[in-house]
């Protein structure tokens, strides 16, 4: 063959560098050609090439290595898919050339090496010698078996789980070799006690990786049953120095590379946990301490190396517990807890190339079918099995798992670790990552025997086996829950109802029952929505299992399908639009309260598909001005005022719930949301009123003034809307027949925004005016200037810091801010006897205000370091300071705050401490409302409403006890704060 010709067939066969491969063919001589064939099945048949050069000039007997390549297929073959998918082989031959013999084997290919025989071939490679020269002799056995192995993997099509488990095997043959060599360098004092390894994760399921950490726990009992405490003591100690050296001998770095670590972070107690137990003190702690996920790693324990029969006793004495995990207090919440560190520890990065832990990756496999096990397995004991491919097999034969999704993710997975033995065996490195430079990709492409555009048929082979599994994890989970439920032929698996009911219950649903009779309400029947729903329900249950309260999501998706199931829109969102269904669910399994305003208006569901950032004050406004002068007749009117309001309502809510509003942002759009009520609603009842007493005109202006929490852009969900109603008679007018109108106008205002109706009642609160409720409703503002003048006390001044003139005539409350900006930032400040004034009301509202029975610690507004102590230091610093610093004069407590540090008058580290405070009492407050669908001001005590809480504000649902921890921790802090600035 010319040259040319060559070099059109070395293309042809996948060589890339046609100069260096016709170089290397010329230097392997005569008979060279006939190789090709083998090379071009390599996965880089340039590596194998190079590395075959290497090699011949690295052995002995160059023509005796040449000839066995050229005269024996299965050499070739062998060895140049070893060559060309692992440089780290490569180098290992580089190093001991000798072993290339090792795959002239004609056994290889067909049989499998006895766990005894690989074992046994390990601890003669360790005895009798010296510490370093066993230790080297470990890591050049280990790679003969490993060489073995990878040639048997590469050219004889190997399944994957029978590599993983023979690689299983050669792990457990080498932790028994590093514990003799751990007992030798211990000495004597070893023979005093029993140490068992057992394997756990990958190793323990009998199918490891071709690089892992091998996860280990160690049990030791001492060889002496009368053994005192002192000598029980001793060998405690001994077993610790055996498993720590054992461990030593895997990891260490020498001349021969390593092996991989041994990780025993999985003992009870983890690292601040003794290296070595006594299965009493492996009891103990099982049996009172360890937590759910700590049971479900038992699943796969094994004994393997050292005392095998104390191993086996361990194993034995812990599988009750692993089959009773699910019915544990906290299971659910483990299992989630783990599902979610997997996501968040994926390195943002790496999110998209991740085999292992991304979305449609191994650990979903893994995890499902665990959860599977846990959840069935107590009550049958064929689906047991701790290998991922067995157990999924027999929950497959077992009718847990349909058939057909059995097999297809029996497929998906085997090819996941398939490509996952791959990417490791090349460097013998631990990665999970998919390698994304084209080099690597077409290497990887060709080993899994994609010879013809390897990287497009990998990536696309890849994507395929993801969407696989991410679909059938949610249907392997979920969709047998309808088939239990809904009367209709299928030929997947259908679960009894106890099964079904085991399935919800180790999902999170507290009432099982109640949620498989709101299934069959949703799924009944073959309408077009009952298919619609049962199309829709898999995804929906899991986002309803990943909430605090799944039973609520359930049944209040139920009831808005009942009213909406008919509506053309409704379900086809749902379905076409993922993100709305997502966050619908979301909102329902969490908040009583979005619960609540979805039910009273279904149509909401819409808002959910677009932006849900509250809108502007002028457009709400604009709108329900525009949509109340529409209606015929005041009562209609103010009806749709409060529809828009409600849908408003709905609009922060669901943003806050989605973690998509700060609680500031929550406080200034409720306060927008308010004002442009309260502007509406003035106009409607303003005309209203006029039209009933026969007026063309109102004889009076009218101005609406904020007061309390509204004033303060602090409204919370529950707030009641405190105002002052002032007017202004206009030019000849009876002042008589002023205030009258006045009166009744604020009246008609406070009656139909607080009447009971499908729309959230406005409370709209004037008892902060003068004179309390037995002063008049409205008042002109020369009497609120005569008043103020004569008869105001400084808890007025104070309260009308907050004060904010928003709703009505602008020229009336540009005048009554004007009037009560003096008293509120009185000139000189306040007198000594006013601070004390101030003072004794707080001291009398901290001990007469508290509810009887409320925790001081854990009251939200007036516990210590709760709400009120930081407005009351706020306020008292606005009235001592107010009318020489401006930044202090305004009705918002954290710009008040951040003026008062800037000027000086608080530390700026004190004054974060008390904004921190104020925001996380003021965010627990608004969550427990949105959770409970009531307000209320104590720290939520109940565990469902505390997950609800902590949900909402961010925390993972089993962080409760962190956010309760967080909150005294801020609220403490803040107290001490107070101490020193307002009671000095």
């Amino acid at each position: 063959m010319n040259r040319a010709s060559q070099r059109t067939e070395l293309l042809r066969l996948g060589f890339v560098d046609l100069d260096a491969a016709q170089a290397g063919l010329e230097q392997i001589g005569a008979g060279a050609g006939e190789l090709l064939p083998y090379l071009g099945q390599s996965a880089d048949p340039d590596a194998a090439l190079r590395a075959l050069c290497r090699l011949a000039d690295a052995v002995d007997d160059r023509a005796e290595l040449l000839d066995a390549v050229r005269d024996d297929e299965g050499t070739a073959m062998r060895l140049l898919r070893v060559l060309g998918a692992s440089a780290a082989l490569a180098d290992h031959l580089g190093h001991h050339p000798e072993q290339w013999r090792e795959l002239t084997d004609p056994t290889l290919g067909s049989t499998r090496p006895a766990a005894w025989a690989m074992r046994a071939a390990l601890l003669d490679a360790v005895a009798g010698k010296p510490d370093r020269e066993a230790v080297d002799a470990l890591r050049v056995e280990y790679r003969r078996q490993l060489l073995r192995l990878a040639a048997r993997d590469l050219a004889h099509d190997l399944a994957v789980d029978d590599a993983a488990a023979e690689l299983a095997d050669l792990a457990a043959g080498t932790l028994d070799a590093a514990l003799v060599v751990a007992r030798e360098r211990i000495g004597a004092d070893a023979d005093a006690v029993r140490l068992a390894v057992v394997a756990m994760g990958k190793c323990g399921g009998h199918e490891l990786n071709y690089v892992s950490d091998v996860d280990v726990i160690f049990v030791h009992e001492v060889v002496d049953p009368d053994a005192d405490d002192q000598a029980l003591a001793s060998a405690a100690r001994v077993a610790a120095r055996l498993a720590a050296q054992l461990m030593q001998v895997c990891s260490d770095h020498t001349a021969e590379g390593t092996i991989w670590p041994v990780d025993a972070a999985l003992r009870p107690e983890g690292k601040a946990g003794p290296l070595s137990r006594t299965i009493a003190s492996h009891r103990a702690y099982y049996e009172r301490w360890a937590e759910p996920w700590e049971y479900q790693a038992l699943l796969k324990a094994r004994a393997v190396a050292g005392d095998l029969d104390l191993g086996r006793a361990f194993v034995a004495m812990v599988q009750p517990m692993v089959w009773s995990a699910a019915d544990r207090e906290g299971f659910v919440d483990a299992a989630r807890a783990m599902r979610r560190r997997v996501l968040d520890h994926i390195p943002a990065k790496e999110a998209d190339r991740q085999l292992k832990l991304g979305a449609g990756g191994l650990r979903d496999v893994e995890f499902a079918v665990q959860l599977l096990q846990l959840v069935h397995g107590r009550a049958d004991e064929r689906i047991r099995p701790p290998t991922t491919l067995s157990a999924l097999a027999r929950l497959t034969e077992n009718g847990y798992v349909g058939r057909e999704d059995g097999e297809s993710l029996h497929r998906a997975y085997a090819f996941l670790r398939q490509l996952e033995h791959r990417i490791q065996l090349h460097r013998l490195q631990r990665t999970h990552v998919v390698p994304s430079d084209e080099a690597a990709l077409r290497r990887l492409g060709r080993s899994l025997g994609f010879l013809k555009e390897s990287e497009k048929r990998l990536d696309d082979t890849w994507g395929h086996h993801r969407r696989e599994v991410s679909r059938l994890h949610q249907k392997i989970f979920y969709r047998p829950l309808l088939s239990a439920v809904a009367r209709i032929a299928s030929d997947e698996v259908r679960l009894s109802s106890e099964a079904a009911g085991a399935r919800l219950a180790a999902l999170g649903y507290a009432d099982p029952q109640a949620a498989l009779r709101n299934l069959e309400a949703l799924t009944a029947g073959v309408s077009r929505t009952a298919v619609i729903q049962r199309t829709l329900l898999p995804a929906m249950l899991q986002w309803f299992a990943e909430c605090p309260d799944p039973d609520g999501g359930l049944f209040g998706f139920r009831r808005i399908s009942e009213t909406l199931g008919r509506t053309p829109w409704y379900l086809s969102t749902l379905r076409d639009e993922g993100e709305v269904a997502e966050r619908l669910a979301h909102l329902l399994a969490t908040s009583r309260y979005c619960t609540d305003l979805l039910e009273r208006e279904p149509a909401g569901v819409r808002l959910l598909a677009g932006d849900l950032a509250p809108l502007a004050s002028e457009a709400m406004l604009e709108e329900m001005l525009a949509t109340a002068r529409r209606q015929d007749g005041a009562e209609k009117a103010v009806r749709a005022v409060r529809a828009v309001r409600r849908r408003e309502l709905l609009r922060i809510a669901a943003g806050d719930v989605l973690g998509l509003v700060d609680v500031a942002d929550v406080g200034f759009a409720l306060t927008r949301l308010t004002d442009a009520t309260l502007e509406a609603t003035l106009e409607v009842t303003a005309r209203s009123v006029a039209a009933q007493r026969g007026l063309e005109e109102p004889p009076t202006r009218l101005a609406v003034i904020a007061m309390g929490r509204y004033g303060g852009f602090e409204l919370s969900y529950g707030s009641d809307a405190d105002v002052l109603f002032v007017h202004d008679p206009v030019e000849g007018a009876d002042p008589q027949a002023a205030s009258s109108y006045a009166r009744a106008v604020a009246e008609e205002l406070r009656r139909v925004l607080g009447a009971p109706g499908p729309d959230p009642a406005l409370v709209v609160d004037a008892d902060l005016r003068p004179e309390g409720r037995n002063g008049p409703l409205a008042r002109t503002l020369e009497s609120y200037a005569a008043y103020y003048a004569k008869w105001s006390h400084v808890w007025e001044a104070q309260a009308l810091l907050r004060a904010d003139a928003v709703v009505g005539d602008a020229g009336l409350r540009e005048r009554f801010t004007a009037l009560i900006d003096p008293l509120r930032y009185p000139e000189g400040g306040l007198t000594d006897e006013d601070v004390l004034e101030v003072r004794r009301i707080k001291g009398r509202v901290d001990k007469e205000r508290l509810p009887r029975g409320a925790d001081p610690a854990l009251h939200l507004k007036l516990g210590r370091g709760g709400l009120a102590d930081i407005e009351w230091t706020v306020q008292l610093l606005q009235l001592r300071y107010g009318a020489e610093i401006e930044g202090l004069r305004t009705a918002q407590t954290l710009a008040a705050l951040t003026a008062a540090a800037e000027a000086g008058l608080i530390a700026h580290e004190d004054a974060e401490t008390l904004g921190a405070s104020w925001r996380m009492a003021s965010r627990v407050r608004n969550a427990l409302l949105l959770a409970r669908g009531r307000p209320g001001d104590q720290f939520p005590r109940g565990t469902l409403e505390r997950r609800a809480v902590a949900g909402i504000l961010g925390y993972q649902l089993s962080e409760s006890d962190r956010l309760l921890d967080d909150y005294l921790r801020a609220s403490r802090r803040a107290h001490a704060v107070v101490d020193r600035v307002f009671w000095e």
